[in-house]
């Protein structure tokens, strides 16, 4: 069993920190972790188109449908640390759609 806390690189975290000066930058508004609860959440969900559709972005259709990616939609994420926009990718079929709930 490892000792570390965590799966996350001491590297990167030094790296994300790096211009950490007052709390507001890592939970404020405009705060570090709003950023990456952004990034990791839209990642994610491009992963799971990815795996929908069987192909990555910019790689050839290999569904038997021929479904395709179709651009993103606007939604907002409400939690604890109050609202983020994010951006949810949609295919032309509409069979991967987000409520937003």
């Amino acid at each position: 069993m490892s000792s570390k806390k965590h799966d996350v690189p001491d590297a990167l975290l030094d790296s994300l920190l790096a211009d950490y000066q007052k709390s507001e930058d890592l939970i404020g508004e405009n705060g570090l972790l709003k950023k990456l609860t952004k990034l990791l959440t839209e990642k994610a969900l491009d992963a799971e188109m990815a795996a929908h559709l069987g192909h990555s972005k910019h790689e050839p259709v290999l569904n038997p449908a021929g479904n395709t990616r179709n651009g993103k939609s606007r939604k907002i994420l409400k939690g604890e640390f109050g609202e983020l926009p994010i951006e949810v990718p949609h295919d032309r079929q509409g069979t991967r759609r987000r409520s937003g709930k």
